[in-house]
């Protein structure tokens, strides 16, 4: 199953034609997995966090550097980093691959880096994975800024 010709994703009534009852959990679970990787941000919740994001998470940054897990909890930890508004765009594009899912969003957020508060449009893709447990984490992710247009 693929993207359609014109590069829309499929409706939520036609994945549940296509894939049947288990593929329709499957976004189920990355939905509410998107979610709370959402509410961990916006609350610095370093444990919620620490349940999502892979031991071997690689982040590339929107200016291209490359961070880990620990760096990620260490910069909500600290309060480094504070995010105070993440608002998607549109609906995320999600692509199932057997045990793994592509995320796309787009969000306007805002926050502060240190005492540097910041607000911008960014582009969002994540790589989750499903553990033979049966839990969700993001493995990679990558965040390019957008001009807000």
């Amino acid at each position: 199953m693929g993207w359609s010709p014109d590069g829309s994703a499929p409706t939520w009534d036609e994945l549940t034609a296509m894939r049947g009852p288990d593929r329709v959990d499957d976004m189920a679970q990355i939905e509410q997995a998107e979610a709370r990787l959402r509410d961990a941000m916006l609350a610095g919740d370093v444990a919620a966090l620490d349940d999502v994001l892979s031991e071997a998470l690689v982040f590339t940054n929107q200016t291209g550097a490359r961070l880990g897990k620990a760096d990620d909890i260490a910069a909500h930890r600290s309060g480094l980093l504070r995010i105070e508004r993440l608002d998607p765009r549109e609906q995320p594009l999600v692509r199932l691959l057997g045990d793994g899912a592509i995320v796309c969003v787009t969000v306007d957020l805002a926050g502060s880096y240190g005492d540097q508060p910041f607000a911008g449009r960014f582009a969002y893709t994540r790589l989750w994975h499903r553990s033979p447990g049966g839990r969700w984490r993001i493995e990679a992710a990558h965040c390019s800024a957008v001009e807000a247009g």
